[in-house]
């Protein structure tokens, strides 16, 4: 049995990841996958059994990467605005520092993947959210709406921004970069909008 080699499994993560960041899921497969990667098709059956495997074990982990990063220095029972502010600066970070991340869980998430990805991962995102939540409304820094209604006033707004800052414009400039100032305009009117 050939032995697992720490380098060569980075280098087909890392390529598996940034192959169906730009081309989607259709086209991949474990023979692009290793030309790529410069191993043989082998190889990567010694770390994953199948493409399957791979995926699922690939979004596992990015899912993970992307929680951490998201719950650094945040506490469900800190105050409200300082808990938003937390969780916006750390999305901002992860999704300005890992792009290729990004785009492979979108790729993933409209795929028969998310749901098996999605759970484990989840629970935790969920507790601390709905502790979060929960607490918020129960000192009056938040007026109760439905979880959907919620999470879209509360976090489309900085997507949209970065959406913004990741093609470099928006329809008014011809450059956009997201700076701290433009994210804690946006912040503070989300904050009034889910005040009571």
């Amino acid at each position: 049995m050939r032995t697992r080699d720490e380098q060569k499994e980075l280098a087909i993560r890392q390529k598996a990841i940034e192959m169906i960041a730009k081309e989607g899921l259709d086209g991949f497969g474990v023979n692009k996958l290793a030309k790529a990667a410069g191993v043989s098709p082998a190889t990567i059956y010694i770390y994953y059994k199948d493409r399957e495997d791979l995926i699922l074990s690939l979004g596992q982990q990015v899912s993970e990467h992307m929680l951490e990063v998201s719950l650094k220095d945040f506490d469900p029972a800190m105050p409200f605005d300082e808990g938003l502010r937390i969780q916006w600066i750390n999305r901002a970070a992860y999704f300005m520092q890992y792009p290729m991340e990004v785009e492979f869980i979108e790729h993933l998430r409209y795929s028969h993947y998310h749901q098996k990805i999605a759970g484990a991962v989840t629970q935790k995102f969920k507790e601390a959210m709905g502790t979060f939540i929960k607490n918020a409304i129960g000192r009056k820094e938040l007026i109760p709406l439905p979880f959907e209604v919620y999470w879209s006033l509360a976090f489309a707004p900085l997507y949209q921004l970065i959406k913004f800052h990741n093609q470099g414009f928006s329809m008014e400039k011809d450059h956009f970069s997201l700076t701290n100032e433009y994210m804690m305009q946006a912040l503070q009117l989300v904050l009034k909008a889910l005040k009571p």
